[in-house]
């Protein structure tokens, strides 16, 4: 599992966002303090604190160098 923090700051990053990650076949978790959402649902996400970064959970080991080339705009 790799960890980064990411910034989405506007409902079009968001939107693009799920987008981008929906194309993996891996599990991905949002983490903002407690809370903990599947990063693939725009519903989960938007009840998360956005003004701040986020923690994006990548839960695999072998695709982790394509995820983060799909992740460049988003990195906080």
């Amino acid at each position: 599992m790799k960890t980064v923090q990411i910034s989405l700051n506007s409902i079009d990053k968001v939107k693009s966002f799920v987008n981008d990650i929906a194309k993996f076949d891996y599990d991905f978790d949002l983490v903002s303090g407690r809370y903990v959402v599947d990063a693939k649902s725009i519903m989960g996400i938007f009840s998360l604190d956005l003004a701040k970064p986020l923690d994006l959970n990548i839960h695999t080991e072998e695709g982790v160098d394509e995820v983060m080339t799909f992740l460049q705009p988003y990195l906080a």
